[in-house]
């Protein structure tokens, strides 16, 4: 069989509006047209699926058969139409533990007002690319660079590195600040799929004593308040992440963590470009 969505639309239309003449209003196209595009879906399916009078058409038998079928096709053609303007009229922002931290709402409250056609959305997904490598997004926010031989990258801002420990910690409860090497001997939470903490971080001096993983910032979060262990992170966890029993220093030594906008190589976003100066400026100005 080989037929168009145009011949299936012009029988459902001339069926529905009993006349090939009334169709052919509908459809903004010659009555001849809408003719031979049902011809050319009857012949194609070997059937015959109007009956042509000089008062009009109805549909024969098999094509009252073949009518629910084709108004189904036909809905779904529609929605993927839909689906695509709307991809091409949004962008949407995935990010794991954190957005942009404390720039996050002058994104969401900016952006419309200076691209007021593409619709942005953030998203959050708990993986490595931040919904990126699945498909939830079409742009991420990372902290950690991705592969380069499938994804795109720029970095837009830096962010401090803070220590996480819980607040009635004996040794670090009343201080302001802190350094790596404070670390030394201490049991340090990581989230080896999105984190950006790891034992390359100490460079083998004053390293702590033990690295647990974790799965998410939920988890991380929870077993520091319960004394499990102390972690670092980036500053945008502080502003997304606040939670009772857990105090946020910043770590003065430690290098700032890069903040990158990435994509697919292949498949770059309409708006990436847009997104990326916004989000420069944003970390600029502070």
């Amino acid at each position: 069989m080989d037929w168009s969505l145009r011949e299936l639309r012009c029988f459902v239309t001339a069926a529905e509006a009993g006349s090939l003449t009334a169709a052919a209003a509908e459809l903004h196209v010659s009555q001849a047209a809408v003719s031979r595009r049902i011809a050319a879906l009857e012949g194609s399916l070997g059937r015959q699926l109007l009956r042509r009078g000089r008062h009009g058409c109805e549909a024969t038998a098999a094509g009252e058969q073949l009518l629910p079928q084709a108004r189904r096709v036909l809905a779904e053609a529609s929605r993927l139409e839909t689906l695509a303007r709307e991809q091409q009229s949004q962008i949407r922002v995935g990010y794991a533990w954190a957005a942009l931290g404390g720039h996050t709402t002058e994104l969401i409250r900016g952006w419309p007002e200076s691209h007021p056609d593409v619709e942005l959305r953030l998203l959050r997904h708990n993986s490595p690319t931040s919904g990126l490598a699945e498909g939830r997004c079409d742009a991420a926010i990372l902290r950690v660079a991705p592969d380069a031989s499938r994804f795109d990258s720029v970095v837009v801002g830096l962010e401090r590195r803070l220590a996480a420990f819980p607040a009635d910690d004996p040794d670090w409860g009343r201080r302001r600040t802190l350094r790596l090497r404070e670390f030394a001997g201490r049991t340090v939470l990581t989230d080896p799929r999105t984190g950006t903490t790891s034992q390359i971080l100490w460079h083998g001096e004053h390293a702590p004593a033990r690295f647990v993983d974790s799965s998410d910032v939920e988890e991380w979060l929870t077993a520091i308040a319960a004394g499990l262990g102390v972690g670092t992170t980036s500053e945008a966890t502080a502003v997304h992440h606040p939670r009772p029993g857990v105090v946020f220093r910043p770590i003065v030594d430690a290098p700032r963590i890069p903040v990158r906008i990435a994509w697919w190589r292949d498949d770059p976003p309409g708006a990436v470009g847009e997104l990326i100066a916004f989000v420069a400026r944003l970390y600029g100005a502070r």
